[in-house]
């Protein structure tokens, strides 16, 4: 009599938007698969704008810690994460327990793992950029998840030599590519059926049209206070010239819309709006000429098509962008801000190399590798 093979339990576990993003597709091709069963938990470490990604990805979450509180400290936060992720794993009993990038869900749900002796995949694994107060606390986040990791979804070679370089099993990493390249092709595909999704922006495209659109974001923490003030002054500066307009998703975080509102209220082409949804979102970066943003996201996303990044931040995890030419740090510098954004503004040719430049990022078929490794232990 043959024997039944059960299927591999995963719990994958994330809860802000970002690691929505870059988790559905993972999610979508382990429960395509009869070799998994696949439970998903999330913390709601955002709320608004992780449902958002979750209705347009079809997701509906197995647990839903729902742990998002106003103003909530890093230690109340993990704490609460660390006992609810716990009962969690204890109900579902997983062979593995899969977390992205370096949040503090992911942080939390790793080391409730640990803590159970359950093995941890690490999605996005292997960013570093050796300053744990840049971006923070997600530094210390990714080097506790890469502690405790039984395997590593390294998305680039160089990310794969920071976890080698830290004495990381070389057979437990393995290079993937990035899963917000599958989002995004997923999306895309799915704006192009259904237009509707992102129609949106169609009233601020057609009151901006002819004008260079500038796409912004802009929410680290390390940038709260004097970094988000030079930042509304390079954007006032920039929103000076009459060629351009900048679409700018205000981040819903009280820190980031005061200093916002008080500084480009009533700017003529600069166009405050609410967070967008991912269709909307993968719309902004489809019609913007260059963005300007401290998200590591971004840095990832826009060279898939062909957009020039410039990064609001002294560092980055991600070097493969700087290094390819996608990207360039240009820091919190209100000059530096100006300059380099009129630089692609007025030079085609430094344009054009970011735009051209290969994206290292992915080529979209990152979540299969996952699934197989997974199937496969490693």
């Amino acid at each position: 009599m043959a024997k039944t093979i059960l299927p591999k339990t995963i719990l994958v576990v994330f809860g802000t938007r970002p690691e929505a993003i870059k988790m559905f597709p993972v999610v979508h091709a382990l429960r395509d698969d009869p070799r998994f069963r696949v439970v998903t938990c999330v913390s709601a470490q955002h709320r608004g704008i992780l449902d958002q990604v979750l209705e347009i990805s079809g997701i509906v979450p197995d647990h839903d810690l729902d742990l998002m509180r106003p103003d909530q400290t890093l230690d109340a936060l993990t704490a609460a994460l660390l006992t609810g992720l716990g009962k969690v794993m204890d109900e579902v009993q997983p062979d593995w327990v899969v977390v992205q990038g370096d949040t503090a869900t992911a942080m939390s749900g790793a080391l409730a793992a640990y803590y159970r002796k359950l093995p941890v995949a690490h999605v996005e694994a292997g960013l570093r950029s050796h300053n744990i107060y840049h971006p923070w606390p997600e530094e210390v986040n990714r080097k506790i998840i890469g502690t405790i990791a039984k395997l590593h979804f390294a998305p680039t070679d160089v990310s794969a030599a920071a976890l080698l370089a830290e004495n990381v099993d070389p057979a437990t990493v393995h290079v993937t590519g990035n899963t917000v390249i599958d989002a995004l092709h997923w999306v895309t595909a799915k704006i192009e059926a259904e237009p509707a999704l992102a129609s949106g922006l169609a009233d601020i495209e057609a009151r901006f049209a002819g004008k260079r659109i500038i796409g912004v974001t802009s929410h680290r923490r390390e940038n709260f206070g004097g970094g988000l003030e030079n930042i509304a002054e390079a954007i006032r500066r920039i929103a000076a010239r009459d060629d351009v307009v900048l679409i700018f998703p205000v981040h819903p975080n009280p820190n980031v819309r005061k200093v916002m509102d008080a500084a480009l209220s009533g700017l003529a082409n600069v166009a405050m709006i609410e967070p967008l949804d991912y269709p909307h979102f993968a719309r902004l970066l489809s019609i913007a000429d260059i963005m300007l943003t401290d998200s590591g996201g971004v840095q990832e996303e826009a060279p898939a098509l062909g957009k020039p990044v410039l990064v609001m931040r002294e560092t980055t995890e991600r070097p493969e962008g700087v290094t390819a030419g996608t990207a360039k740090l240009v820091g919190t510098d209100v000059d530096t801000i100006v300059s380099e954004i009129f630089t692609l503004l007025d030079d085609n040719t430094a344009y054009a190399a970011m735009a051209r430049a290969h994206n290292p990022f992915g080529d979209g078929q990152t979540s299969r590798r996952i699934m197989e490794l997974l199937a496969n232990d490693g």
